[in-house]
């Protein structure tokens, strides 16, 4: 921030993308800059302060600024998808490296690092989501990087991210923190001791399922593992274009009002599932009952995400009709958009996945609450 700007709450710099007119025509919507490459000066140099598309280009800047000053941390990156920045993150680790991981978690990502561990590229312990103790007895001296997702995709697991971080620490490890569900309207895990913060940045941040980007966000700018990262992003080329980073940084104005209003609809939802006898679980970290709740009440300032998973009474094939009878929910893959979508999530995820058959992930939006408990109503039958 610099000198001549005052000083506003988080809120206000996501309203107003940062609000900074464009220098030059003073627009108040940020430019979109497509160039590939810029021009020299005559002694070689770049006055503009940018040389190729791949290193960085000004579309990004505002974007991976704002995101830095939500998160409170040191520097922020754009990637072209939540995996790209999840696994730059992890390729910027030197081979062999030990990092622990939770079992219960994106599901793509874990399938990615089982592979690596069956390669040997990384050595990877997975334990129970939330299970610190499970956490300490895996992380040793040597480890490099602990991961850690909260809440956990799709079965809503807090992890203590303060706990999560001592561990780490004290084992010379760096704790990274999936806060996709969360989003830094809801916790900051760099205030909690976090050295990094990923989001796959398609859901809640960009809120309008309209783009594919990811988000890595660093409490140091200057440590070793940022400057590879920083490398590897540029060398293999995993960059976000520069229409997608100004879709980006517009859904991100509303950021507020979004994940608040999705967030009070899922505690809605999640409360009025948990008291039908037509439901056998809720796994929501709003509810009382959630073996999480205390520790999500402490590090979840607004609300606690939009994912409401739960079990239908009976098996697959009775989700199944329940997620087709549903009307005003669209039954399709992703979350954190504006619109409430259903999935039955061990379908997508297939024979190895350890979430319950009769399992629905409720991807809950901004929609008239009443309408959609009405459509689960009737489609619980």
């Amino acid at each position: 921030m610099s000198d001549d700007e005052p000083p506003v709450k988080r809120e206000t710099l996501a309203a107003q993308a940062l609000g900074r007119p464009d220098p030059t025509m003073r627009g108040l919507t940020p430019p979109i800059y497509p160039s590939a490459t810029y021009q020299r000066a005559p002694d070689g140099s770049y006055p503009g302060g940018h040389s190729y598309t791949r290193d960085q280009n000004p579309t990004w800047d505002p974007a991976e600024e704002l995101l830095c000053r939500l998160e409170g941390g040191a520097a922020a990156l754009l990637f072209a998808s939540g995996m790209a920045a999840a696994t730059t993150l992890m390729e910027a680790l030197p081979d062999a490296a030990h990092v622990v991981a939770p079992a219960s978690m994106y599901w793509t990502f874990r399938l990615w690092l089982v592979e690596l561990n069956e390669k040997a590229r990384l050595r990877v312990d997975f334990v129970d989501a939330g299970d610190l103790d499970a956490m300490q007895a895996v992380v040793r001296n040597g480890t490099a990087l602990v991961w850690v997702e909260t809440p956990a995709n799709p079965m809503g697991e807090v992890t203590d991210i303060r706990a999560a971080a001592a561990i780490a620490h004290a084992a010379g490890a760096k704790l990274a923190v999936d806060s996709t569900l969360a989003t830094p309207v809801n916790t900051r895990p760099i205030e909690h001791g976090a050295d990094f913060v990923m989001h796959s940045a398609t859901k809640q941040l960009n809120g309008h399922a309209d783009v594919v980007a990811g988000a890595l966000i660093t409490a140091d700018a200057e440590g070793g593992i940022w400057a590879q990262v920083r490398h590897e992003r540029a060398y293999r080329g995993a960059i976000l274009g520069p229409f997608e980073a100004w879709l980006l940084l517009r859904g991100m104005r509303t950021l507020y009002l979004r994940v608040a209003k999705a967030a009070e609809n899922a505690q809605q939802v999640a409360e009025v599932l948990a008291a039908d006898p037509r439901v056998s679980d809720v796994y929501y970290a709003g509810l009382a009952s959630h073996p999480g709740h205390d520790i999500a009440q402490r590090q979840m300032e607004l609300g606690f995400g939009p994912i409401v998973s739960f079990r239908v009474g009976g098996g697959a094939e009775d989700a199944r009709a329940v997620a087709a009878r549903l009307r005003v929910f669209t039954d399709a893959t992703s979350l954190g958009g504006v619109e409430s979508l259903v999935e039955q999530r061990a379908a997508v995820e297939g024979a190895d996945t350890a979430v319950p058959e009769n399992l629905l992930r409720l991807s809950i939006g901004i929609e008239n609450v009443a309408d959609l408990l009405a459509d689960l109503d009737q489609a619980l039958g």
